[in-house]
């Protein structure tokens, strides 16, 4: 097996703020392919995030340093245990590897992904939520109308003028459905509540509230909060892996599963099985990626009841083609490639 590595610098359509993270033009990922002595080449993506103490420069040392030997595309599981072995790994370095031992598996067995994972993909059914992130509410209004074919849009919020900003998209987009992210973004479960309950109050076509508190809130107030909400509450910065379902099933509504958190789509897969068996309803998200990873998380789009995956459309370099989100709905239907994560160079 061969191994490369590089990183690739995306450039944001607009300056991107949420309530944890200062505002940027520009943001880092990792491309990473693998090739067997077969010939078959496979491609993964990291999107290491600072907020969970990860960047390019931590993780490419750890890929192009890795012993790929002990990597096959005909043993995903094997491999993953090697990676899982090795001490404190990057979850961004085994999200990109298993997305392309993912890839490469798929490939070897002729099938998309999607029904390599015996899932399939349902044209014209799954739709993904547009995103705007923080920003003056004249600026928000012109996102806002930017958007105007996507038919859910995600609104960040955390902000003094958050008000400002709720009212600032109604005025352009009075009608469509609207995802609150808060990101951590109200530090006390009152001003959450104060906030979810004016929401509420001024609006009926919120979906549902996205992490309204720290992930380092406790149980008891998280729980509080749950019992008290007039709207769902979905954790993301709260939910990582598997192993945290039993308390989102407590302190939630739903959880947001992405696969840089979790490690990969392997992860990702079990995460949403587990939530979906709590009773927890669910949605996968993602970062500021590429069309690697956004078709990644695409072929899981069948355990999700919702969708935000919506990094790539962001960017105005994107590398790479895969799924398409034309009017918001995922499509594999155009791309070039039929097998594995169904993504190729654009060209």
């Amino acid at each position: 097996m061969k191994i490369n590595a590089r990183a690739c610098e995306l450039r944001l359509a607009n300056p991107w703020k949420i309530a944890s993270t200062k505002g940027s033009g520009t943001h880092r990922t990792v491309i990473v392919e693998l090739t067997d002595a077969e010939g078959v080449s496979a491609i993964g993506e990291a999107a290491p995030s600072s907020l969970y103490g990860e960047s390019v420069e931590n993780v490419l040392p750890v890929l192009t340093q890795l012993e790929v030997s002990k990597l096959s595309f005909r043993d995903v599981s094997g491999s993953m245990s090697f990676l899982e072995s090795l001490p404190k790994i990057p979850f961004a370095v085994k999200c990109a590897l298993n997305l392309a031992l993912l890839d490469g598996a798929a490939k070897h067995a002729g099938k998309p992904l999607y029904d390599f994972l015996g899932l399939g993909f349902r044209e014209q059914h799954h739709v993904t939520s547009f995103s705007i992130g923080i920003d003056a509410p004249d600026i928000i209004r012109k996102k806002v109308i930017e958007a105007a074919e996507y038919p859910v849009i995600k609104l960040k919020v955390g902000d003094p003028r958050d008000k400002e900003n709720f009212a600032a998209l109604r005025s352009v987009a009075p009608e469509k459905p609207v995802r609150v992210d808060a990101n951590e973004g109200w530090k006390t479960k009152e001003e959450a509540l104060r906030m979810i309950e004016w929401l509420m109050a001024t609006d009926k076509k919120i979906q549902f509230i996205e992490q309204p508190m720290p992930r380092t809130s406790s149980d008891a107030d998280l729980k509080w909060l749950k019992e008290r909400s007039p709207l769902p509450i979905f954790g993301d910065e709260s939910c990582h892996t598997v192993k945290d379902i039993p308390r989102c099933a407590e302190c939630f509504h739903g959880v947001n599963v992405k696969l840089v958190k979790t490690g990969g789509v392997s992860m990702a897969y079990d995460t949403l099985q587990a939530a979906r068996k709590a009773g927890l309803q669910t949605m996968i998200g993602c970062m500021i990626e590429t069309s690697v990873m956004i078709s990644a998380a695409a072929q899981l789009a069948e355990l999700a009841d919702y969708l935000d995956i919506d990094g790539n459309l962001l960017i105005t370099n994107d590398p790479y083609a895969g799924v398409t989100a034309a009017k918001g709905i995922l499509s594999f239907a155009s791309a070039k490639e039929k097998r594995g994560l169904r993504v190729s160079p654009r060209s």
